[in-house]
C-alpha cells in the first residue's frame, strides 16, 4: 500500500531526510577537516605554501572521485537492485571506508583506502536519495515537490553546520580526544562514521512504506541504443560520427600521455581520466546531436526526441561546472585563507565553513516564505533556470570579494575573519539557487527510466568543477607562468580568485544564453502506484 496520498506530502519522507541529515553531517565531518589533517599529518615536511597545495590537490582529487561514482551507482540502480537496494549496499562500503579513516589516521596508506572507499559510497548513493525521494511523488502531488526538495536539501545543510562547528574542535583534541586519551584524528575521524551507521538505520527503518520503482528492463530504444544507432547508421555527410570519434581518439590520448608526461601521481591519472570523459561526453554528444534523426525508423520518434532531451539537459548541466569550480575551494582555498587573518584563539580556519550551512538554513525559507512570493506579486516569476543563471553570477561576485580580501593580506593588512562573512554570504545565496533548484530541475526533466543516471550527470558536473581546479592549480604551478603572474604585481592565490571569479561570470553569460532556448518537460510519475 503506498504512503502517499494524492495531494498530500508523503508520510515516509521523514525517514530520508533523516538519513539525509546523518549521511551529510558524516560526510561534511570528514570532508571540511581533511585538508587542514592533511597538511599537517602528511606533508608537515614541506614549506607550508608547498603542503596547502599538496593538500589542496588530494582534497579535490577526493570531491572528484565522490561526484564521479554516481554513474556507477546510477547505472547499479537503473539497471539492476534498484534505488533502495542500491543505497542500502553502498551505505555499508561508505561506513567501511569512515572506519579506515578513524584506524588508519597515522598511516597514509589506509587512510587513502579510506577516502576511496567514502568517495565510493557517499559517491554511489548520491543520485539515488535524491531521486528515490523524487519517487514517492506522483502527478497529484508533484507541486509539493518543490518543498520537499527544499527540506530535504535543509537537513543537508542542518548537518553539514554542526559538523562545520564540531569536527576542527575534535581534531585540534577537545572532547572525547581530551577525556579518554583518544586520538583526536581518529575521534575526529570515528564520529562521523558513527553517524553514517546511523544514517543507514534511519533509511532501512521506512523500506515498509517506501514507493519503490522497479529498475528499468533492458530497452532495445535505451538512450546509449539510440545514440549508437545514430552514429553509425549509413547517410551522407558522417560530421557526428567524425566528431565522435575525434573526442574518442583525445580521450585515449588524454590517457596514453600520462607516462611521457612524468604524470606519476594519482592525482595526475585523475585528471587524465577526467579529462578523458570530458572529450567523450563532449564531442560524443555534439557527434550524437548532429546525427541524430538518421535513428529515426530504427528507433521510435519518441525514444530519438527522448535522448534529444537528454542532450539538452547536459549541455545546462555542463554550464553548472563552472560553479562547482569556485563553490569546493571554501573547503580548501578559503580555509588556507581563514588562517592567515586575525581570529579568536580558540577558533579554528575550518569553522569558517559552518557559516555556509547556517546561511542556507536561513535562506531557503527566507526566499520560499518572503523573498519568491514578494517577487510573484510584482509579477516576476523566477524559472528555474533563471534561478540557476543568476546564482552562478553570484558565486563569481563572492569570489571578487574574497581575491580583494588576499590582496589586502598580501599588502601585509591586518584582516579580521568577520571579512570573510561577504563572500561566504553571497557564495551560499548562489548555492541556494543553483543547487538546490538544480536537484528538482535535475529530476523533473529526467526521462523514467533514466532518472538515475541523470542525476549522476548532475553530479558529475561536480567531478568537471573539481577538475578544473585541479589544471588550474597545476598550470599555474609552472615557472613561466608562476613567473607571469608575479608580474602582475598579484599574488599566485589571488590571481587564482580572479580568474576563478571571470570563469564563473563567463559562465553566467553562456547559461543565460542557452536556457533562452531551453523547453522545460514534466517528468514526474502520472499514477500513484508503486
Amino acid at each position: 500500500m503506498s504512503e502517499s496520498s494524492p495531494g498530500r506530502m508523503p508520510r515516509q519522507l521523514p525517514f530520508i531526510i533523516a538519513n539525509e541529515g546523518c549521511e551529510r553531517f558524516s560526510f561534511y565531518g570528514m570532508r571540511n577537516i581533511l585538508t587542514t589533517f592533511l597538511a599537517a599529518a602528511y606533508f608537515a615536511h614541506l614549506p607550508k605554501e608547498m603542503a596547502d597545495s599538496e593538500a589542496k590537490d588530494i582534497f579535490h582529487v577526493f570531491v572528484a572521485g565522490v561526484y564521479f561514482f554516481p554513474l556507477l551507482g546510477g547505472w547499479l540502480a537503473d539497471r539492476y537492485f534498484g534505488k533502495y537496494r542500491t543505497i542500502f549496499w553502498v551505505s555499508l562500503i561508505y561506513c567501511a571506508g569512515h572506519a579506515c579513516l578513524a584506524a588508519f589516521e597515522d598511516e597514509p596508506t589506509g587512510f587513502y583506502v579510506g577516502l576511496f572507499l567514502i568517495a565510493l559510497g557517499s559517491g554511489g548513493i548520491k543520485p539515488l536519495v535524491s531521486s528515490f525521494m523524487g519517487d514517492q511523488f506522483d502527478h497529484t502531488n508533484k507541486h509539493l515537490a518543490r518543498y520537499a526538495f527544499d527540506a530535504f536539501y535543509w537537513s543537508i545543510n542542518f548537518g553539514s553546520f554542526f559538523a562545520s562547528l564540531l569536527m576542527p574542535k575534535l581534531l585540534l583534541g577537545w572532547g572525547p580526544a581530551k577525556w579518554w586519551g583518544l586520538s583526536p584524528a581518529s575521534v575526529a575521524f570515528g564520529i562521523p562514521g558513527i553517524l553514517m551507521a546511523l544514517a543507514t538505520i534511519f533509511f532501512v527503518a521506512g523500506r515498509k512504506r517506501y514507493v519503490m520503482v522497479p529498475p528499468a528492463p533492458p530497452d532495445p530504444n535505451s538512450f546509449t541504443r539510440v545514440v549508437r544507432t545514430a552514429l553509425t547508421a549509413p547517410g551522407q555527410g558522417q560530421l557526428g560520427r567524425l566528431l565522435a570519434l575525434g573526442g574518442l581518439l583525445l580521450a585515449l590520448g588524454s590517457i596514453a600521455l600520462i607516462p611521457f608526461a612524468g604524470w606519476t601521481g594519482g592525482k595526475d591519472i585523475v585528471i587524465a581520466l577526467c579529462l578523458a570523459l570530458v572529450f567523450l561526453l563532449a564531442f560524443g554528444g555534439i557527434g550524437a546531436w548532429v546525427q541524430l534523426d538518421r535513428a529515426r525508423g530504427t528507433h521510435p520518434d519518441e525514444a530519438v526526441d527522448g535522448v534529444r532531451a537528454v542532450l539538452r539537459i547536459l549541455v545546462i548541466f555542463a554550464l553548472v561546472t563552472p560553479f562547482w569550480s569556485l563553490f569546493d575551494q571554501k573547503a580548501s582555498t578559503w580555509v588556507f585563507q581563514a588562517g592567515q587573518m586575525s581570529k579568536p584563539s580558540w577558533f579554528s580556519p575550518a569553522q569558517m565553513q559552518a557559516l555556509n550551512p547556517a546561511l542556507v538554513m536561513i535562506l531557503i525559507p527566507l526566499n520560499n516564505i518572503v523573498i519568491f512570493p514578494e517577487l510573484r506579486r510584482r509579477g516576476i516569476e523566477l524559472s528555474q533556470l533563471a534561478r540557476m543563471g543568476l546564482g552562478i553570477a553570484l558565486a563569481g561576485a563572492s569570489w571578487v570579494a574574497a581575491g580583494a580580501l588576499q590582496l589586502a593580506i598580501d599588502a601585509g593588512q591586518d584582516v579580521s575573519i568577520v571579512w570573510q562573512l561577504l563572500p561566504y554570504a553571497l557564495l551560499t545565496a548562489g548555492e541556494v539557487l543553483v543547487s538546490a533548484t538544480g536537484l528538482e530541475f535535475a529530476y523533473s526533466q529526467a526521462p523514467s527510466s533514466m532518472k538515475g543516471v541523470i542525476m549522476s550527470f548532475w553530479s558529475l558536473a561536480v567531478t568537471i568543477g573539481n577538475l578544473w581546479v585541479l589544471l588550474v592549480n597545476n598550470t599555474v604551478k609552472r615557472p613561466a607562468i608562476n613567473d607571469a603572474i608575479v608580474d602582475t604585481g598579484m599574488s599566485v592565490v589571488a590571481f587564482q580568485m580572479f580568474f576563478f571569479a571571470g570563469f564563473a561570470f563567463l559562465a553566467a553569460i553562456a547559461f543565460r544564453a542557452v536556457a533562452s532556448h531551453y523547453r522545460v518537460v514534466d517528468n514526474y510519475r502520472h499514477d500513484g502506484s508503486r
